[in-house]
């Protein structure tokens, strides 16, 4: 009998390790594509001029954010015990399907519309987020 209660105590210390280790890594790219979320859900001023200055600001953020979101989620595969390289592929293409999302969401806020090209940016920036992140480990 105290067998049985040892390994049903056992259990219950692996469950809880292996949740709060799933809550720890995970938590952050969950936040993280969420605050993207807020962001581009914020509606903006269209302007009949292109400013390069602008321009580059918004796309480097672009890179910035899904080099991010792709490091966070390469980390949260990692510690779920998905190999590396698995982890850095579908990091990258995790991102990439959500800056899709994100495009199309932005469809509906005003000011705000869709574009393939910022797709490419992001795809870019998770590629590089990885890849430096990969780097460092």
């Amino acid at each position: 009998m105290a067998d049985i209660y040892y390994i049903i105590i056992s259990t219950m210390e692996v469950q809880k390790t292996n949740s709060y280790s799933t809550l720890k890594y995970w938590f952050p790219p969950i936040i993280w594509a969420g605050l993207i979320f807020t962001f581009s859900s914020l509606p903006t001023v269209q302007t009949t001029k292109f400013y390069m200055g602008d321009f580059l600001i918004k796309k480097t953020a672009h890179i910035i954010e899904y080099g991010i979101l792709a490091i966070l989620v390469f980390r949260a595969l990692v510690n779920s015990n998905v190999d590396k390289k698995k982890s850095f592929f579908f990091a990258i293409i995790i991102a990439s399907i959500y800056g899709i999302t994100d495009e199309f969401h932005q469809s509906f806020t005003p000011g705000r519309g869709p574009a393939v090209r910022d797709v490419a940016i992001d795809m870019i920036g998770a590629t590089i987020g990885v890849n430096l992140w990969k780097r460092k480990s």
